[in-house]
């Protein structure tokens, strides 16, 4: 049996018709995905783990027939849990755990049709905005090498990007389907709160922050997907609101003349935006209003000072306890050697941090929420760029300064005290908010917001523009995002490394 070699030429559900119609074979369609990772994961380190011969077993007990029928597909290291297949969460700590279960999504993935054949590299505990774990290695991004591939969901990115999946799956806690989207120029939609579930060992990743989802090189795709996989599942503490129809019929609908705010500021720090950034947003803003949309500037008035303190303080919370209860799920006492030094750091600044100090952190937070939805009210979508600059270089994300001094420290002694001595969450919000300034804001407020790739820098780099819309609206943001794609399209559009012949 061959491959197929217009395999790229097809979106996912375009591939899923080709297999309906008897065009082509769901065999046809993996041994064409594994060729082409074979041909280019060495060079970009996107997948970590192969899952070939369960695929192949899927395919010969008949696979559902639903809407990406007999598509490859990759799954990511962290949270998507599959029986019998290692999941290592990028760490040290993990990489020998194996859960015996298949987590919600990955049923649902699985009642697509779609076939499972890998799963891809993600950051330790997905902490990081980019992809470069300690375990598996960087993932580089397939239009410049030497770039990141962002993160968390950076495999995922780097695989579609790449050609060698159409689609992959991720999550979304900081930005993490919206970051690598916008380094490799595909479409990262993050969902509304609620909107997909977390089962059955998740309840509220990261206090409800973390959405999962996928990135595709189609609006349809990601619209199609979210249509097979929302809903609550047994116990799930949300729910978004009710959908009229389906995702993917909003795609084709023309939007009506919507009110768009637009703002070139940075959400969570002073940071300036990178002129690419500017020139993108003001590109989009133009296209926007030839397509008959109202575009004021305006930026919500939110404390970016309440969010970014309030961001991580939860974050690190959230990391000592993935790091200290990691023994329970493993089995065994941790080490030192089981997490990075910036996990241990952060591990160690949550543990200091008093029930206290949380809920007052969740006070501000939820008024926030509250001012940003209530501006809203006044807008349809929000725009901005997704990130401050194109995808930066391969280990310009790693902790600098103060909080690499503390690190090696934190390793071994818990802080204590030390935390209201130095006003360590202002060091770390100035070293992590430079470059993504805006995202982890929607993940706060848990608005639908999704990246698309509308804008390519002078050296040919992705910059992705985020649009945000209402709690619940993600027809609005699929309409638009249909109407964005027809108008100025990026599917054609193929990085340096792209599985060819």
């Amino acid at each position: 049996m061959t491959g197929f070699k217009d395999y790229a030429n097809y979106d996912a559900l375009g591939l899923a018709e080709l297999v309906k119609t008897g065009a082509v074979t769901p065999t046809q369609l993996l041994e064409e995905a594994i060729q082409r990772r074979n041909q280019l994961n060495p060079h970009i380190n996107a997948i970590i783990h192969n899952m070939d011969q369960l695929a192949h077993d899927a395919i010969a007990q008949g696979v559902p027939q639903g809407a990406f029928f007999g598509v490859p597909f990759l799954i990511k290291d962290l949270l998507a849990a599959y029986a019998g297949v290692p999941m290592t969460n990028g760490c040290y700590a993990y990489k020998d755990y194996v859960p015996n279960y298949d987590s919600e999504m990955v049923k649902r993935y699985k009642a697509t049709g779609a076939v499972i054949f890998g799963k891809t590299n993600t950051p330790e505990l997905g902490l990081m905005g980019v992809t470069e774990p300690e375990l598996h290695g960087a993932t580089r991004n397939p239009w410049h090498l030497q770039r990141t591939s962002g993160g968390s969901s950076g495999g995922a990115a780097a695989a579609v990007a790449a050609g060698i999946v159409p689609m992959a799956a991720g999550g979304d806690g900081g930005g993490s389907l919206r970051i690598p989207a916008s380094c490799c120029g595909l479409v990262g939609f993050k969902p509304s709160r609620g909107r997909n579930p977390f089962g059955p060992a998740m309840a509220e990743p990261w206090f409800g922050q973390v959405q999962e989802g996928v990135i595709s090189r189609s609006v349809r795709d990601s619209a199609a997907m979210l249509d097979a996989t929302h809903g609550r599942d047994v116990g799930a503490l949300y729910d978004a609101p009710a959908v009229k129809g389906t995702f993917l019929a909003q795609v084709s609908k023309s939007p009506k003349k919507l009110k768009i705010a637009y703002s070139s500021q940075s959400l969570l720090s002073d940071a300036e935006l990178d002129v690419e950034c500017l020139n993108g947003l003001l590109s989009t803003v133009s296209l926007l209003k030839e397509l008959g949309h109202e575009v004021v500037e305006a930026t919500p008035p939110i404390n970016k000072k309440q969010l970014a303190d309030g961001y991580l303080l939860r974050i690190a919370a959230a990391t000592a306890g993935d790091v200290f209860n990691a023994k329970d799920i493993i089995g065994r006492d941790i080490t030192l050697a089981d997490f990075e030094t910036e996990t241990w750091a952060l591990a160690r600044l949550g543990q200091s941090f008093t029930a206290l100090d949380l809920d007052n952190a969740n006070r501000m937070l939820y008024q926030q929420v509250r001012v940003f939805e209530t501006w809203m009210q006044d807008y349809d979508v929000f725009l901005t760029p997704t990130l401050a600059a194109p995808p930066i270089e391969l280990g310009g994300f790693r902790l600098q300064g103060l909080e690499r001094l503390l690190a090696p420290i934190a390793k071994r002694i818990k802080l204590g005290g030390l935390v209201h001595y130095l006003p360590i969450l202002d060091h770390l919000a100035q070293q992590n908010f430079q470059w993504v300034v805006s995202t982890p804001v929607m993940n706060i407020t848990g608005n639908p917001s999704v990246s698309l790739p509308l804008h390519w820098s002078n050296e040919g780099l992705p910059v992705g523009m985020m649009f945000t819309s209402r709690y619940g609206d993600e027809a609005t943001l699929f309409k638009l995002a249909g109407q964005l794609e027809q108008a100025k399209p990026w599917f054609n559009k193929r990085p340096t490394m792209f599985a060819g012949y």
